[in-house]
């Protein structure tokens, strides 16, 4: 019988990821830490294993500790499922005010290819091109470049593009519902640009997410690239294990 012996690197890895999800669950709504000796306690380690994992967690950005004080949480980190088309103000709802910088909002005479073919535009058509900076609670949270459609676009750009999500105005502009959105999510660290917005160091940890949203139609509206604070952000689903035709709906059911 073979056995596995646990270094203690190991064991401070194993504790960082349990209270790491016990942070991105809101558990400590105080914002404080039990102390080592509680923790260690409550996880089963050892008070050596769980001083390691905060330390890991501290490099992180996620906690900070001080002699005398304890442990407290930095900033809570905000989650965003990926099981439901939603735009970012409505999925946080109750965690504060999600606002916008709006940078850039115009139409752009001669869209690139890769944004005309992404589309489903002629070559050469105009497309309607967004950048925000979004911020939660007054903090950056997010820089999102967008480009759309002409005819979707292009009236958004009298609408509120500072206190609304893209989505909401897109449904409310056009008449029409979104269907779906394919996503891809990329890990990366912030170029010195996206530093200096997001206000965090360069190299900092980011998800890069590539999203493009389809009317229930099919026709692609909405293409998206968000850089997201991975210290503020998780991304979740819930995911099922069967026959896929069975467990997902129809465009034309999902509209019904």
């Amino acid at each position: 019988m073979s056995r596995t012996v646990t270094s203690r690197a190991e064991r401070a890895r194993q504790v960082a990821d349990v209270v790491r999800r016990h942070l991105t669950e809101g558990a400590f709504e105080d914002g404080w830490l039990p102390d080592e000796a509680a923790l260690a306690r409550s996880l089963g380690a050892s008070r050596n294993a769980v001083r390691e994992a905060l330390a890991l967690l501290r490099d992180e950005g996620l906690i900070t500790r001080r002699r005398g004080l304890g442990t407290r949480v930095v900033t809570p980190k905000y989650g965003h499922g990926l099981d439901r088309l939603a735009g970012l103000a409505e999925t946080l709802t109750g965690y504060g005010t999600v606002t916008n910088e709006v940078r850039t909002a115009r139409v752009v005479p001669r869209a690139p290819r890769a944004i005309t073919e992404r589309l489903g535009l002629p070559d050469g058509s105009e497309a309607v091109h967004l950048e925000r900076l979004r911020r939660l609670g007054g903090a950056p949270l997010s820089v999102d470049t967008t480009w759309l459609a002409p005819d979707i676009g292009r009236p958004l750009l009298e609408s509120d593009l500072a206190h609304r999500d893209v989505f909401d105005l897109i449904e409310e502009t056009s008449g029409l519902r979104l269907g779906r959105a394919e996503i891809t999510v990329h890990a990366v660290t912030a170029d010195p640009d996206t530093a200096r917005l997001l206000g965090i160091a360069d190299g900092a940890a980011l998800f890069a997410i590539d999203r493009l949203t389809r009317l229930p139609d099919g026709r692609p509206v909405d293409t998206e690239w968000l850089r997201v604070r991975a210290d503020r952000f998780t991304l979740r689903a819930v995911l099922h294990r069967g026959a896929h035709a069975g467990s997902v709906a129809t465009d034309e059911e999902a509209t019904r």
